[in-house]
């Protein structure tokens, strides 16, 4: 006896305002790897810590107008990446829908909190006091977190519980995110949708 193999979750994006060109292929059953230039370094190490701690593979490039600010680029990768990751969970199908994790960072300590309920609804303390971090204004990493949670579906509820440097708070925050996507978007052999309602809408 024979059995199909499960269609490979995956999805492309791309995305093109007037602010911002952006092109995204996601794999959510990958290695971790990253190819990401979005222009913005730390925004960059933030995106692979999620790729790598998730276990996505991502290959994502944009083109932004950073001769006016940071922002218009950070929201847009953060749309798209939620886009891309609604699409390739499709109907959620089989996954465990709801997942929790915390990440330190040497003295940070972060908690994330998943629902793939397919509403969104973002909750994020990240209690940054630096005006940027590198080039990435930290009002906007927050903004990521919720831009990421809008277009996703999700519930996301991410507090950074204690922490000194900014630097680790923010990256303790990014790798409980991907540890809890990690464990949500996880198949647990089942193939019904995870409600009592029959779908996640």
């Amino acid at each position: 006896m024979t059995y199909d193999e499960p269609p490979p979750r995956t999805a492309v994006v791309e995305r093109a305002t007037a602010e911002t060109r952006i092109e995204l292929a996601l794999a959510l059953d990958g290695t971790g790897r990253a190819q990401i230039d979005t222009g913005i370094g730390f925004y960059d190490h933030l995106l692979s810590a999620l790729t790598k701690h998730a276990r996505f593979d991502v290959e994502l490039r944009c083109e932004g107008d950073l001769e006016v600010d940071d922002h218009h680029t950070v929201e847009d990768v953060a749309l798209a990446l939620g886009q891309a990751l609604d699409q390739a969970i499709g109907e959620r199908r089989g996954i465990r829908r709801f997942a929790h994790a915390y990440a330190p960072l040497d003295e940070a300590l972060a908690r994330a909190v998943v629902d793939l309920s397919g509403r969104p609804a973002p909750v994020v303390d990240l209690g940054l006091g630096r005006e940027s971090l590198g080039q990435l204004s930290c009002e906007n990493i927050p903004h990521a977190f919720v831009s990421l949670a809008m277009a996703g579906r999700m519930a996301l509820h991410v507090d950074v519980l204690k922490g000194a440097n900014d630097h680790h708070r923010a990256e303790a925050a990014m790798k409980a995110t991907a540890l809890a996507l990690r464990q949500a978007v996880a198949l647990d052999g089942g193939d019904d949708v995870p409600s009592t309602k029959g779908v996640l809408l």
